[in-house]
C-alpha cells in the first residue's frame, strides 16, 4: 500500500493533480497557486457542511485515520468515511466549476 493519503479517493487525487498541473503551466504560478489555495479554503468554508469540514480537516489536515476521527467526533468510522467522500465530492464539483471559469477567462484575454 502506498503512503498517499488518497487511498479511497483516487479519483479526487487525480482531479487535484490535473488541476495543479494545468495551473502550474501559467507564467504567474505563485499568484495562481495562491488564488487556488484561497479558493479551496473558501470552498471548504462555504460549500461543505460543518461535519464534512471537521472530518476533512482532521483527515487531511491532521492526518488522523477514520477510526480516530470517529472516536473524536463520536460517530462510527463508516459514517466518517461517507462524510469525507461527500465532502470531497462537493469540493471536486467546486474545483471543476472553478477551473472551467478560470480557463475560460484565460482564453478571453488577448
Amino acid at each position: 500500500m502506498s503512503d498517499t493519503r488518497y487511498r479511497r479517493g483516487a479519483a479526487y487525487a487525480a482531479d487535484m493533480a490535473e488541476y495543479a498541473r494545468a495551473i502550474s503551466e501559467d507564467n504567474t504560478n505563485a499568484g495562481t497557486m495562491s488564488r487556488m489555495k484561497q479558493n479551496l479554503i473558501r470552498a471548504l468554508k462555504e460549500d461543505t457542511t460543518p461535519k464534512q469540514r471537521a472530518a476533512l480537516l482532521l483527515y487531511y489536515g491532521q492526518g488522523l485515520n477514520m477510526r480516530e476521527i470517529g472516536a473524536k467526533l463520536g460517530v462510527n468510522k463508516s459514517t466518517v468515511s461517507r462524510t469525507i467522500k461527500r465532502g470531497e465530492a462537493r469540493l471536486r464539483r467546486c474545483l471543476r466549476y472553478g477551473a472551467e471559469v478560470f480557463f475560460r477567462s484565460g482564453e478571453e484575454e488577448p
